[in-house]
């Protein structure tokens, strides 16, 4: 199934190669499909939805030849058929073969996996995991899912996008926002200089990365970084560019205390809610977050 929706995304129709564990709470998916031949991105926080097989089914059912509608006509099938619709950003594009990764945080899957997001506060009853990080937990080659991804790959679904005249780059997320970053800080080129805050629950999910920028990376386990953040010495007269991205209400703290208290000019700093606590995403979706 190759359907197009509204340009310049489309279906694609794709199966699982591989999988690699990279830490207590994260496994990397590898998926490929003759359709990647048309999948482009220029991104490196590019989003994407993907759709995952109703529970008990093999396949994932989505809308077919609705243009526009899609996402209506995914909405109107059957609870037991609907696919399960979750949306995550490429870590990375790869040609010969065509192939995509995309990084899944394990929220309530087995003992070392973080807290489900939408969950109560740290301290709070547990969760039980999501549908998404179930399916990754267990992801197998030959599994299959849908994507809706760029056929372009100049597209508004990528944030990422400092100024030409940026002397500094600031980024924090959190444990869901750590593949976008790190693909980010990877994607940059020697001279440009960045100072990056990345949380994660453990100690085994802190990650090599491999820059030519000039990069100072400090990661955060089990806690958060507000603190550090704050306590943070910044060159002067750098002309920064912010990237934050996780939880929608610490983002906007974030936010807030970039331009607030640091002076940053807001049309320099990129925000982006991937989750909010107590909100499932297809509450998010229904409150047109």
């Amino acid at each position: 199934m190759t359907t197009a929706v509204a340009a310049p995304f489309r279906f694609f129709s794709l199966q699982v190669t591989r999988t690699r564990r990279l830490g207590p709470s994260l496994v990397r998916v590898t998926f490929a499909g003759a359709d990647l031949a048309h999948f482009h991105s220029d991104g490196r926080d590019q989003s994407l939805s993907l759709f995952l097989p109703a529970e008990g089914r093999t396949e994932p059912a989505v809308p077919v030849e609705l243009g526009e509608g899609w996402f209506r006509g995914w909405r109107e099938l059957p609870d037991d058929v609907r696919a399960v619709m979750r949306s995550y950003t490429l870590r990375e594009l790869r040609r010969g073969p065509d192939e995509i990764d995309i990084d899944f945080v394990l929220h309530g899957v087995g003992p070392g996996a973080s807290p489900t997001p939408g969950s109560a506060p740290a301290g709070g009853p547990p969760s039980p995991a999501g549908p998404a990080s179930r399916w990754a937990s267990r992801a197998a080659a030959g599994d299959r899912v849908v994507l809706l991804g760029p056929a372009v790959a100049d597209n508004r679904a990528i944030r990422f996008r400092p100024p030409e005249d940026t002397g500094l780059v600031l980024i924090w997320g959190d444990d869901t926002a750590v593949p976008a970053a790190t693909a980010i800080i990877e994607s940059l080129p020697a001279g440009a200089r960045v100072r990056a805050w990345l949380e994660v629950p453990h100690a085994g999910d802190v990650q090599d990365v491999a820059t030519a920028a000039d990069a100072e990376i400090d990661w955060v386990v089990g806690t958060t970084a507000e603190a550090a953040i704050r306590g943070a010495r910044l060159p002067a007269g750098e002309r920064p560019y912010v990237w934050i991205a996780g939880e929608s209400g610490r983002v906007k703290e974030l936010r807030r205390h970039f331009v607030g208290e640091r002076g940053v000019d807001r049309r320099r700093v990129t925000f982006v809610g991937y989750w909010r606590q107590g909100l499932t995403e297809e509450q998010l979706r229904e409150a047109g977050e």
